[in-house]
């Protein structure tokens, strides 16, 4: 059995907090909102008066609407009254005024909106608090992954080894920490839960040992007090999913491209929003990953030789706490009335209690693969931040930007830099996967269900009786030692990584994935019965979990022995 290395501690590669790139920006803060403002009013005034009068428009009624149908305490004092103002300014001066008249006036309204947006959306970084934070988030992980010991609150040496162990952080981390010190980071993770964010900056920080990055958070999380105090302080930027108008969407690019010019490192999710069907993701939003094109090229065109670097990462749980709220999001969206919601027990308070002792009692490791850095064309590049084409030439990225012999501004050429980098990104997610016991097994069993119901779709399947179905161990051991050798041959072509437990003893690897998979879920998506036989308590749940090894066609490799086939009538 190939031994996993041990997660390495890093030492800190800016000890000072105050030369922190985050650090620096918060300091500079009113400056970097007027710098906001400024590039936001001119991207969005180059357009004719006309197409500005009825953004405005279309902002202010789209903003009504939201504050009518969709409030939240977070939102600010007197919202309706600002906007009720706007409109009246809106049609008082603007609507039917000569083009100059409404020109000079469009561009007070469209400055007055864009500054209450910038407002919103910066954060910023206070060093106590950031402590306090880390602090705090060592008890958390520890308790959730039981790395007890004494000394519960003291951070370094020994505790943070013990911690690490429970980690399986892979990747090219010397060359993650290097480029740290070559250019601008930009880390894009996958989005499985909302542990993530608080994950990813604890991996960051106490492992890696890189100073944090700016993140944006979803306003929603600032709903309760305790939240948006250690969020406005932790540099987090605030992303309001419910403001779809184009003059916000600027405002949110801008943010985040005048921020990577300034060397602050960035985290945020291009997939916009958690998996809800539990697989990686496949297509990104375009919308974030767009201004680091624009940020390098902005770069070049300043005469710097200052790099962003992407780094893909992807994370894998054993367990997602909101999976069963996902997965139903999902499928009601996917089947419509084909979907029938199950009855949820959560507030059943024996069962809160036990998926209480279940965070605190149970121990799971989780896993971080650091994908290969690349460049803003989606280039690899080497600990230097040298960039090479997919022959293993050496390239100048500030090549690709240049028109006439110049840098120059092309957003549709730019456009498509970022669809390619998207795709890149993709393709990093799938290749540096790494498969856990629990998503095997989840594979493993659903396709088992699945080819033993061949005639029955999927919502078909959801509905069979769980309770009457028992997965036959000498069959699931079959189809995941099938599964298991086409995994090795993916691992060997560099298309996925596996995880030091599948390529052990087989019947070591079913126990850890049954052990493991859904650990705090009230009903388990496998487990073993008081018989020994192993049984489902959800088939949606474990529809989820083996949705982590869709897209790799494992199913193709897949035969069911006819006799051992048995087959339900859906409830």
């Amino acid at each position: 059995m190939k031994q996993r290395a041990k997660t390495p501690v890093f030492p800190a590669v800016i000890p000072d907090i105050e030369e922190w790139p985050i650090y620096t920006l918060s300091e500079d803060r009113r400056a970097f909102i007027q710098e906001i403002d400024a590039f936001t009013q001119d991207r969005l005034t180059r357009k004719s008066t006309q197409k500005v009068t009825d953004l405005i428009a279309e902002t202010v009624y789209q903003e009504r609407i939201r504050i009518k149908e969709e409030r939240w305490k977070v939102d600010p004092p007197k919202e309706r009254q600002f906007w009720s103002r706007i409109r009246r300014k809106l049609v008082k001066y603007s609507l039917d005024k000569p083009d100059a008249e409404a020109k000079q006036n469009n561009a007070e309204i469209l400055q007055t909106i864009i500054h209450r947006y910038s407002e919103e959306i910066v954060g910023t970084f206070r060093i106590r608090t950031f402590r306090f934070a880390r602090r705090f988030l060592t008890l958390f992980f520890n308790t959730l992954l039981q790395a007890r010991q004494r000394g519960f609150w003291r951070i370094g040496g020994q505790k943070r080894r013990l911690l690490a162990e429970k980690l399986i952080v892979e990747g090219e981390l010397e060359k993650i920490r290097g480029l740290f010190t070559k250019g601008t980071l930009v880390v894009v993770p996958t989005h499985f839960s909302n542990l993530d964010s608080i994950l990813i900056g604890y991996v960051l920080d106490l492992i890696l040992g890189l100073p944090s990055f700016s993140y944006g958070a979803g306003l929603n999380l600032y709903n309760t007090g305790y939240t948006a105090y250690f969020m406005n302080r932790l540099g987090a930027y605030r992303v309001d999913r419910r403001k779809k108008n184009s003059i916000y969407l600027e405002t949110l690019k801008t943010m985040s491209n005048l921020s990577l010019q300034r060397g602050t490192n960035s985290l945020f999710f291009p997939g916009g929003t958690r998996s809800r069907s539990g697989k990686l993701e496949e297509k990104l939003k375009l919308g974030l990953l767009s201004t680091t094109v624009e940020a390098q090229r902005a770069l070049y065109q300043q005469g710097k030789d200052q790099k962003l670097f992407i780094v893909p990462l992807v994370l894998g749980y054993h367990f997602v706490l909101e999976a069963p709220y996902l997965i139903e999001g999902y499928l009601r969206t996917l089947g419509k009335e084909r979907f029938l919601k199950s009855r949820d027990d959560f507030y059943n308070p024996l069962q809160i209690i036990r998926f209480i002792w279940k965070v605190l009692s149970e121990g799971n490791d989780i896993a971080l693969s650091f994908g290969q850095p690349m460049d803003v064309l989606g280039n690899p590049v080497d600990i230097d931040g040298n960039s090479y084409d997919k022959y293993g030439n050496l390239i100048d990225v500030r090549d690709y930007f240049v028109t006439d012999g110049k840098v120059t501004e092309h957003l549709q050429r730019e456009s498509e830099y970022t669809k390619d980098l998207a795709e890149k990104i993709v393709e990093r997610y799938h290749s540096d996967n790494i498969v856990l016991s629990s998503h095997l097994v989840a594979y493993g069993a659903f396709q088992m269900l699945r080819k033993e119901n061949a005639r029955l779709d999927l919502f078909g399947l959801l509905r069979l009786p769980h309770e009457d179905y028992v997965f036959k161990a000498s069959v699931l051991k079959d189809v995941i030692e099938q599964i298991r050798q086409e995994l090795f041959l993916l691992e060997s072509a560099g298309k996925i990584k596996l995880s030091q437990v599948i390529s052990g003893d087989i019947d070591a690897l079913i126990k850890d994935g049954l052990a493991h998979l859904g650990t705090f879920h009230l009903k388990k998506p496998l487990k073993y019965n008081k018989t020994k036989e192993i049984i489902s308590e959800d088939f949606t749940l474990l529809y989820y979990y083996h949705n982590r090894l869709d897209n790799y066609h494992l199913d193709e490799v897949i035969e069911l022995k006819k006799e051992a086939m048995v087959t339900l009538e859906p409830v």
